[in-house]
């Protein structure tokens, strides 16, 4: 089934932030995602599938914490992007998480939504996802296109510098 817009999942225990998060960024982004919300882990799972693009995770939940939950979505999908949420700053965590694939780390708090708001918004408009998803080109072949036109943009602007 062929939907329009980026899957997003809300995952966290506390049904307030839940709530929050999803009116905030279905305000901010309207029709580019398609929020799910879920209050534990295990129903996420059991939604998460290929089209699942972005996850917004908490990591202390009952049941199956954060990291299990992340390592669990890599394992289904390794391209959904993971924002982990925590009122967790200790750096050992955050590192864990990045370890297993998340894409962020977001402490919870003043600027949280934000934080969350700008990655979301740059892994939609990322030029990586354009090319591996609608271009279907390997995440490798990307990288490789990417730098490859960014050093010709270098390059050509240090030629017309030398001109000068």
């Amino acid at each position: 089934m062929e939907t329009q817009g980026l899957n997003l999942f809300i995952v966290d225990d506390n049904k307030l932030a839940v709530a929050d998060l999803q009116y905030y960024l279905q305000n901010k982004f309207g029709a580019t995602v398609n929020i799910s919300t879920f209050n534990d882990g295990e129903s996420c799972l059991a939604k998460v599938d290929k089209e699942t693009h972005v996850v917004i995770l908490d990591y202390f939940m009952d049941g199956k914490n954060g990291l299990d939950t992340l390592k669990s979505i890599k394992i289904i999908n390794p391209k959904t992007e993971v924002i982990m949420l925590s009122g967790n700053e200790d750096m050992a965590l955050a590192i864990q998480t990045f370890r297993a694939g998340a894409t962020d780390y977001v402490i919870k708090g003043d600027g949280a939504l934000k934080k969350v708001t700008k990655v979301v918004h740059y892994i939609i408009t990322a030029p990586m996802r354009l090319l591996v998803d609608e271009f279907r080109v390997s995440k490798y072949m990307a990288i490789f296109l990417i730098t490859f036109v960014t050093m010709g943009i270098a390059v050509v602007i240090g030629m017309q510098f030398l001109k000068r």
